[in-house]
């Protein structure tokens, strides 16, 4: 491997979570961090630290020049961007290949095509990849919006073209509500992203949120390493993920996959992704792609025994993928709980403060990812995201009752979290009968 000490271009869970693999590789690491973020494990367990700038992510994590300058002082010849922040900042990606810097990830190009939402539907669409019928690319005006919502016809969905999170999204169900929605989902993509810009596509009432895991190298290979079931979500963001999606059969499941490859292929991917589409029956329409490493990795990771972090590396330092299609082998059933600092109980505010109390569950099949500790302080300034539990059991029975075992087993105190609403979802009959759709929270039917 030529690459030797890459720097982390990210905070928290994620930040440390590279960090782990990059000493198992014997690479050195660089941990950048804002003011509100001196005493996180990320900067305590790197080889190097650099202050990036004040708690406010426009000065520090989003802040690109001082990113680079800190490459620079550091003689860093990577970065990894993580997921969020400069992730899927194709400008960014840009001038780390400028400043002869291995942006782990694929080029700005793929970034500009997949990362923006409206130009990746043009892009697969082009490919001959099913997409979710809708406008052409953004839509400027109220007046088009209208014209493309009368054409496809209502409901439809208003979704900001950068970003994700479920932020720039609204439904509208009547040109009433389109009227009100068009010009908040442009001013919350606007301020979330930098970017207002917006599309409108057919709302599929009752779908299943389901993504493809690729990797590809650059020499063409692209391999899938199976689904992940996202359906588990609070207004478009997503709570709990699962792998495999068990209401797939295995006609269904080769067809949805061999369709993420083909998407991934058409376009020159490069790294650790993931192909997002929406399960309507027997239909599957593409949604958009992800060109970066997921919140919810560790799911593929205890199914397919792979490291996704050690192979973004490995094909950003121009490495082929790492088996051939025929030799991925899949095994068991994972499930991943977002721990939020967030009380359920008023609508999911967020919860910052001091953690007085941090004990994980053990035992078989669990694994915590989190970069939380007893006396740290959740700051208010970032995503509110405190732990990942993973489980991971031969069959998703088995998979559900370790998680019960397992959040029973869970404390933090000292902040509100989404540990007793991840309790609750495990009673709920829909849920573990796995014939439930994204609707299934904002239903009020748990």
């Amino acid at each position: 491997m030529s690459l030797r000490k890459i720097l982390i271009a990210n905070r928290g869970e994620i930040a440390l979570r590279i960090i782990r693999t990059c000493r198992e590789m014997g690479l050195r690491t660089v941990a950048v961090y804002s003011e509100a973020d001196r005493d996180s494990l990320h900067v305590r367990w790197a080889d190097e630290d650099i202050c990036i700038g004040p708690a406010r992510s426009g000065r520090s994590y989003l802040n690109i020049a001082q990113i680079l300058s800190a490459a620079e002082i550091s003689d860093a010849d990577a970065i990894h961007p993580g997921y969020g922040f400069l992730a899927e900042n194709a400008d960014f990606a840009d001038l780390c290949e400028q400043c002869k810097i291995v942006f782990i990830g694929p080029s700005g190009k793929v970034i500009r095509t997949m990362g923006d939402k409206a130009e990746a539907r043009k892009a697969m669409k082009r490919a001959g990849i099913p997409v979710v019928p809708g406008s052409e690319g953004i839509v400027e005006t109220l007046e088009a919006a209208r014209d493309v919502a009368h054409k496809i016809g209502f409901p439809v969905m208003i979704k900001a073209s950068a970003g994700g999170g479920g932020r720039g999204m609204r439904i509208a169900h009547t040109e009433v509500s389109l009227n009100s929605s068009f010009a908040s989902a442009q001013a919350e993509a606007e301020a979330a992203f930098g970017n207002g810009g917006v599309y409108v596509e057919k709302y599929i009432m009752n779908p299943k949120h389901v993504e493809v895991q690729i990797l590809g190298d650059k020499k063409g290979g692209v391999i899938h390493l199976g689904e992940r079931d996202c359906s588990t979500q609070r207004r478009h963001q997503k709570l709990l993920e699962e792998s495999p999606c068990i209401v797939l059969d295995d006609k269904l499941r080769r067809e949805l996959c061999d369709t993420a490859v083909k998407a991934a292929k058409s376009v020159g991917y490069v790294g650790a992704g993931t192909v997002e589409f929406l399960l309507d029956g027997r239909k599957f329409y593409f949604m958009e792609m992800n060109t970066r490493i997921q919140v919810e990795h560790p799911v593929t990771e205890e199914v397919s025994g792979l490291d996704l972090i050690r192979e973004q590396i490995r094909l950003a330092d121009g490495e082929k993928v790492p088996l051939a299609q025929k030799h991925v082998r899949l095994r068991g059933h994972a499930i991943e709980f977002r721990v939020n600092a967030e009380d359920p109980d008023r609508d999911f505010q967020p919860s910052p403060g001091k953690i007085t109390t941090f004990h994980v569950p053990g035992g078989p099949g669990i694994r915590i990812d989190s970069h939380i500790y007893a006396e740290y302080v959740v700051p208010p300034d970032y995503d509110s995201m405190l732990a990942k539990l993973i489980v991971h059991a031969p069959d998703r029975d088995k998979a559900i009752a370790r998680a019960r075992r397992a959040l029973d087993e869970f404390v933090i105190e000292g902040v509100k979290t989404t540990i007793p609403f991840h309790r609750k979802i495990l009673t709920n009959e829909r849920f573990l009968s796995g014939h439930f759709t994204t609707n299934l929270i904002d239903e009020k039917l748990l």
